[in-house]
């Protein structure tokens, strides 16, 4: 038994059964204190990893509003979670064209794990960069452009079950496993934290000015029932075992995030495929296959569909916004 396993049983064994959105937290934050967590070789891969189109698209759409908002300068670009820095990187390579916009920002990263902190090292080489544990850290000194690529999603949850009982995680067997606790709300699952979240970013932005682009996997409101995953080595496991091993997440309730955010624009969602066809990755796409052997083609365009693709990640994962008073609408929401 690891050392955190061994902590949460006597935790238990102490206290009861332990809440659901207690273990997500305790489970997190020392699996991705641990762990590089994406690729091939990891748990799992993020649209970033999957194709460079990804984080161009995002710097087309960073740029774009940043010049109909009046380029402000500076403006803090934050990035929640970055993982390796993948979406930032390819972001540069459209920002860089962007006039203007290298002198004026200063990016903040709001990321935990002193594993991928160093992988993001280099970002500094781009931008003047700051890192944050949390996102209250971040400077309340200018306009704010915040980017959260699947980074609700391991947020800790709430499951009521709808008789009286709420999901909480005990101790069988040698082992943890789901039990319950009494509970007065119900049917449902959401995030306490990820809706205080949203509460905060709106409420810089309404300060501040900015916008905010959240793109995740999950649905726009209604009873999700239980959505609560781990993955290994890119499979299913099981989310009672082997704590802080593996990744665990759950569906993001976008509604409820929307409704969370008040004084501010909600924009969206949209579904991820609908919000990067309508920046033009298709177009883009087109012009980096051109520039490819026909094998590094052909994965530019499984690429492609991998992210817009309705059976693949276009569906599943939705994109929102949300503007500050006096920025324009963004870009990817409208439809042609």
């Amino acid at each position: 038994m690891s050392e955190l396993a061994a902590r949460l049983a006597a935790r238990i064994e102490a206290e009861g059964p332990m809440r659901l959105d207690a273990w997500m937290a305790a489970c997190n934050a020392h699996y991705y204190a641990s762990h590089d967590p994406l690729g091939v070789a990891g748990d799992f891969i993020t649209a970033p990893e999957v194709s460079q189109l990804f984080g161009e698209m995002i710097g087309g759409w960073i740029g774009d509003l940043w010049l109909r908002a009046g380029s402000p300068s500076p403006v803090r670009l934050v990035e929640l979670g970055s993982g390796r820095g993948t979406l930032l990187r390819d972001a540069a390579r459209l920002l860089g064209r962007v006039p203007g916009f290298s002198d004026a920002c200063r990016l903040a990263l709001v990321e935990g794990s002193p594993v991928l902190r160093a992988a993001q090292a280099d970002l500094a080489a781009i931008w003047p960069t700051q890192w944050h544990e949390r996102f209250e850290a971040v400077p309340d000194d200018a306009p704010l452009i915040l980017v959260a690529n699947e980074f609700f999603d391991a947020l800790p949850v709430r499951q009521y079950l709808g008789d009286g009982q709420e999901r909480a995680v005990g101790l069988a067997g040698g082992g943890f496993a789901a039990a319950t606790l009494p509970a007065a709300e119900g049917p449902g699952q959401w995030s306490p934290e990820g809706e205080a979240l949203a509460a905060a970013i709106a409420g810089r932005l309404a300060l501040q000015g900015g916008a905010a682009l959240i793109i995740d996997y999950g649905h726009d409101g209604g009873v999700a029932g239980d959505t609560l995953q781990a993955l290994k080595r890119h499979a299913m496991v099981d989310p009672f075992s082997a704590p802080g091993d593996h990744d665990l997440s759950a569906h993001v309730d976008f509604a409820r995030l929307a409704a969370a955010a008040t004084g501010v624009a909600v924009h969206g969602p949209a579904t991820q495929g609908q919000f990067l066809v309508r920046l033009g990755i298709e177009a883009r796409a087109e012009r980096v296959r051109r520039q490819h052997r026909p094998a590094e083609a052909a994965e530019v365009m499984a690429g492609l569909a991998r992210l817009v693709m309705p059976g693949q990640m276009g569906a599943l994962f939705k994109a929102m916004a949300l503007t500050g008073g006096g920025w324009p609408e963004p870009a990817g929401f409208a439809a042609s």
